[in-house]
């Protein structure tokens, strides 16, 4: 096949510009990134051994090499790896497949200061493409194990690349830069110098799990009848989950992190286990100090990377932790599991399954000492994952109690700091029996809402929930500590009788007085109102609709549809505020006129607005809009 140019894909130019541009202060990331590149190529080709021995592959001797040549100012990143196909290289090298490259990009511009820009390539996996911010050429050989040809990449990342194939290229990958002038004041180091190699190697790879070697300084001009030197391994290679803790720094395990999290920030926790006993393991946990851009997406990749005897088995095993924990990163390293496991067999194995538990609880016990000892560290971590960390209320009975102690609600009692369930029940009013809170799409949204009136007037502190998950698990959480969480917009709220069995007089006789009203009502408004009735939870706005006690918020029902589940629509409450002006004059128009023609009118622009004001819309809204127009123009 002849040789073949191509044009990168739009995004993949524009990235090209940055890195060639210099937009890192810190260009030694390169270095980092293509080692790291040929780790995973080694672990790739160790795991697809495992899975099928018949691969005709060399797995005698994994290895990373680096070599320099000074005087071509060339430098070759070597694995022995799994290698890329004709397609793959296109596919991977030529496009940016991923989806968060638009995102990358604009954080990238945004980036204001060194440190946020330093490591953004690794976040979003186009660290090849660091290669260009210090060589004007960069070629790739490849040869995917097993197959018979390989594949040489070219580009000086002008927008174009080519393509051919190759008879005689080894197994695995090499990055060859061919490198541009040192420049010290724009960081620009030299390259092809053996102590900076090693001082990047060692800074950034020191970890990694294979060995990074590099012919020492000099050989290549050895003679032929020379015995040729032994390559200088650069890396101690020791797993830092198995060394004492005193002998690993932050530094060191904050590289392990971004290496396994492929994470250019360092991590907000470590997290340290060591089992002992029947069933041995160790792990080495990471809280991350922000939310990957793709947490919630069905594409995002969670689990940690499972290793046997320090073997690794598995890059992202789903089975150690639970969903709502997805975001921790780490590795567990067990020493009697099976080198030949599948994710089937790990699902039912018990010793998963207790390792699993285990390291559960000790990520939520890490997160409760963080609120208590750490508070600032404790925001950060829930403003991050708090939203993902609240799924486990719905789908872990069994670690509920321990979610609900680090758990923190925005509320009333404050306008910017969170509160606990804890510190709720222990503000609550004397006869106060249940946890009061509301959900809506904001703060703002919330505090204004028509429900909320009587609770404001009363000092009634009440739980603001703005995320989608907080409708589940309130409802499948049901009490704590004894006391209910109920809903301010479900079911019938009487706070004037918070202490009393009955009603007052007062209340007696506004039921009797409207009582003709609410029937009529009910009447008008059948096909959308249960029920029409005063409402005790009101002291502004003229109405408000309510769900019953144990029907489906309009939230949830929208909820479940977006899942693929079939709800049908509950049929609302609407309540009036007997002492609004509205309301009493509407009441005293029923009693007088007998044509009640543009009074159906005034009941359904009051359910429309009653709607309208929890964030809803009317069911027919040109209807509503054309009876509001009417009115408004009568009125002038």
């Amino acid at each position: 096949m002849p040789t073949e140019t191509f044009e990168f894909q739009v995004e993949a130019r524009q990235l090209l510009q940055l890195m060639i541009h210099s937009v890192y202060s810190n260009k030694d990331v390169f270095l980092r990134e293509l080692v790291s590149n040929a780790s995973d190529a080694l672990d790739k080709l160790r795991l697809e051994k495992l899975r099928h021995d018949s691969l005709d592959a060399d797995v005698s001797d994994p290895h990373i090499d680096i070599d320099i040549d000074k005087d071509a100012r060339t430098l070759t990143v070597r694995d022995n790896g799994i290698g890329m196909s004709y397609d793959e290289v296109g596919q991977l090298i030529g496009t940016i497949a991923n989806s968060g490259t638009a995102k990358f990009l604009q954080e990238l511009r945004e980036a204001k200061d060194g440190a946020g820009v330093e490591g953004l390539i690794g976040q979003f996996g186009v660290g090849f493409y660091s290669g260009f911010m210090v060589a004007d050429e960069v070629t790739l050989l490849t040869r995917h194990a097993g197959e018979s040809q390989g594949t040489r990449w070219t580009s000086r990342g002008e927008g174009t690349y080519t393509l051919e194939t190759v008879d005689d290229a080894p197994q695995g990958t090499s990055v060859t830069l061919h490198l541009k002038p040192a420049d010290p004041e724009n960081q620009l180091h030299d390259y092809t110098s053996p102590w900076k190699i090693r001082e990047i190697i060692k800074r950034y790879s020191d970890f990694i799990t294979w060995p990074i070697r590099m012919t020492p300084e000099g050989a290549a001009a050895a003679d032929e009848s020379d015995e040729a030197p032994e390559p200088e391994t650069l890396n101690s290679m020791k797993a830092l989950w198995a060394r004492p803790r005193d002998e690993v720094s932050d530094d060191e395990y904050h590289e392990l992190y971004k290496h396994v999290g492929h994470d250019w920030r360092d991590p907000l926790e470590t997290i340290r286990l060591q089992a002992e006993g029947t069933f041995e393991y160790q792990a080495l946990l990471f809280l991350p100090a922000h939310a990957p851009y793709d947490l919630f997406t069905r594409d995002y990749k969670r689990g940690v990377q499972l290793y046997v005897k320090r073997v690794l088995i598995m890059e992202d095993c789903e089975a150690l932790l639970p969903p709502y924990l997805r975001f921790v990163k780490g590795v567990v390293d067990a020493a009697d599991l099976s080198l030949n496991v599948s994710r089937e067999i790990l699902q039912q194995d018990r010793h998963i399954e207790m390792m699993r538990r285990r390291l559960t609880k000790k990520v939520l016990s890490t997160v409760k000492d963080m609120m208590t000892k750490q508070p600032d560290r404790y925001a950060t971590f829930w403003r991050e994952f708090g939203t993902v960390l609240k799924e486990g209320l719905v789908t872990d009975s069994e670690n509920r109690d321990a979610i609900l102690a680090v758990a923190s609600f925005a509320s009333t009692h404050h306008d910017t700091e969170q509160t606990t369930l804890k510190s709720y029940v222990e503000r609550m009013k004397d006869g106060q029996e249940d946890i009061y809170y509301l959900t809506g799409e904001s703060r703002q949204s919330i505090e204004n809402s028509p429900h909320m009136e009587a609770f404001r007037d009363r000092g009634i502190e009440v739980l603001l929930l703005t995320d989608s998950v907080d409708e589940v698990w309130a409802d499948a959480v049901g009490e704590y500590e004894g006391k209910k969480l109920r809903s301010v917009a479900k079911g019938r709220i009487d706070l004037d009788t918070e202490d009393a069995d009955t009603p007052d007089d007062e209340r007696k006789k506004q039921t009797e007085e409207y009582a003709g009203l609410l029937g009529w009502m009910k009447e008008q408004l059948d096909e959308d109102i249960k029920e029409v009735r005063l409402s005790s939870r009101l002291t502004v706005s003229p109405a408000c609709v309510v769900s019953d006690a144990h029907d489906l918020t309009p939230a949830l029902e929208q909820m479940y549809r977006a899942m693929g589940q079939e709800v049908s629509p509950a049929k609302r409450i609407l309540e009036l505020n007997p002492d609004h002006q509205l309301v009493k004059a509407l009441n005293q128009a029923y009693k007088e006129r007998e044509d009640r023609t543009e009074l159906a009118e005034t009941a359904d622009l009051l359910h429309g607005l009653a709607v309208l004001a929890e964030g809803g819309q009317p069911k027919e809204p040109a209807r509503f809009v054309k009876l509001m127009t009417d009115r408004l123009e009568r009125a002038l």
